[in-house]
């Protein structure tokens, strides 16, 4: 929850804004004047001028940042960017519900409304209300139903599917790496504002090292227009999915090209509206969740026995590290692992633990959060030099409790102490492992004919696409 930027860039004055959560990782070359040799210094007014030795100030070019050279770390998206804007917003969402209010029940354009809700930002307007994460759940089902949202759903389930297929690749590359150089280390792909950092700015000498699995979004966006769709009947064009997000680099995720169906010109998340955007909804309506109804969650697959949430194990970024971990010990070397131990490195955002077998080492894996521990591991692997198996990757300080999009602290409360509630919140749910949910496995074989079919491929997995280079300054040191 960083408040300012880095030397590399600092934009001052600005009000268009959606939030300055982070340091911009993106720097920007000015170029000099020819013949000039003083100092650059920037104006009140936001301009750059170079000054000569005679101390005669020269007017120099403005640099810009664009969508298309957004790294996508959250730190510097404005409301100049009208596709980011326009179709990924809450007043996006609210005029889509105004409308499809107004149409007759059985109005072929009458589309059925679902939100799906991660577990992240639940924690983050739990803490935000002052309400346990169950409650908080029931009272956001009530306040998105009476807008006209037809079913809230919890991603939890959709993130099952994630750990599920992150575990069976893991092995598979693990077990073929003798033989294909570049399938390890594995690293994680649940962040888009890291993948997106990776195509822009190393293209195809990290992507092949990048896991193929979908992320929880995007699963749960293939689950709803998929199978969900087909179990109401429905296309998947008659659906308007929302989903709501800790960040804002998944409205970039579900803008992505690989998650858009040219045969039903729909994408498979059409609106990503962000914690912070939730409680921007609420005060425009002079409303606290306290003011809202709670209703039932809605389930489109049970979660648990009793009905109640749950949650996964590993930390507020999924728990990728410790589930494929344990499945990786399981699995390739008949060993139980009941307790993960973390040692840290060279900061509380970059952690390892390893696996040994009769004093040798079989498995080390490590989690590396935040822009500065990703750029060291990236380096390392380019070199051939990454002593780990499998990375879990996070663009965010801390993870996705502290993402871009999380609501900002109140009432003087500071950063740290607002994250220690939420993360006090997201941990206080009873956890269980993915494959305990045998739906999934359910799933497997009669939604996607088994876990190796194309169907479960298009559906689980994905792929990425190296960007080419602009001169902009991207291998500057900094």
């Amino acid at each position: 929850m960083a408040s300012v930027f880095s030397g590399a860039l600092r934009l001052t004055d600005l009000d268009d804004f959606i939030t300055p959560s982070q340091e911009c990782i993106k720097p920007v070359q000015v170029e000099r004047l020819p013949g000039l040799s003083g100092p650059i210094k920037v104006q009140s007014d936001g301009s750059y001028v170079q000054i000569g030795i005679d101390g005669q100030e020269t007017q120099l070019k403005k640099a810009q940042i664009t969508l298309n050279d957004c790294l996508a770390c959250s730190g510097c998206i404005t409301s100049a960017e009208s596709v980011l804007i326009t179709q990924q917003s809450q007043e996006e969402l609210l005029r889509i519900l105004e409308e499809n209010n107004q149409l007759p029940e059985g109005d072929e354009g009458k589309k059925l409304i679902i939100v799906s809700v991660s577990p992240q930002s639940r924690a983050s307007l739990a803490a935000r209300y002052h309400f346990s994460i169950q409650e908080t759940a029931k009272r956001l089902t009530g306040y998105f139903k009476s807008l006209g949202v037809h079913h809230v759903f919890d991603e939890t389930f959709a993130r099952d599917f994630s750990l599920l297929q992150s575990q069976k690749e893991f092995v598979s590359r693990f077990r073929r790496r003798e033989s294909e150089k570049g399938t390890l280390p594995m690293l994680a792909s649940a962040c888009p504002g890291w993948v997106c950092y990776a195509e822009k700015t190393h293209g195809s000498y990290i992507l092949p090292y990048i896991s193929i699995t979908k992320s929880p979004q995007q699963i749960m966006g293939s689950l709803v227009k998929e199978y969900f769709s087909g179990q109401t009947g429905r296309k998947p064009d008659q659906i308007y999915h929302v989903t709501i997000m800790p960040c804002f680099d998944k409205k970039l995720e579900a803008s992505r090209e690989d998650f858009y169906s040219d045969v039903y010109r729909t994408r498979d998340v059409d609106c990503v509206i962000t914690s912070g955007e939730v409680e921007a909804m609420l005060d425009k309506e002079g409303l606290t969740l306290t003011d809202v109804q709670p209703q039932d969650i809605d389930v489109m697959f049970p979660v648990s026995s009793d009905g109640e949430l749950v949650n996964h194990v590993g930390g507020g970024s999924g728990g990728y590290l410790e589930h494929i971990f344990r499945y990786a010990a399981r699995e390739l070397f008949d060993v139980s692992v009941d307790q993960i131990e973390y040692k840290m490195l060279k900061n509380k955002d970059f952690k390892e633990a390893t696996l040994e077998v009769d004093g040798e080492v079989k498995l080390k894996f490590a989690l590396a959060y935040g822009f500065r521990n990703i750029q060291n591991l990236v380096q390392k692997v380019k070199r051939g030099r990454s002593p780990y198996h499998f990375v879990e990757v996070m663009a965010c300080p801390a993870g996705c409790l502290n993402g871009g999009g999380q609501i900002r602290p109140q009432d003087n409360e500071q950063p740290k102490e607002l994250l220690t509630r939420v993360e006090t919140l997201y941990n206080s749910l009873n956890t269980r492992k993915p494959e305990e949910n045998h739906m999934t496995e359910t799933l497997y074989s009669d939604w996607l004919g088994g876990a190796e079919t194309e169907k479960a491929k298009a559906m689980l997995d994905t792929e990425y696409h190296a960007v080419e280079k602009m001169n902009n300054a991207l291998t500057i040191k900094w």
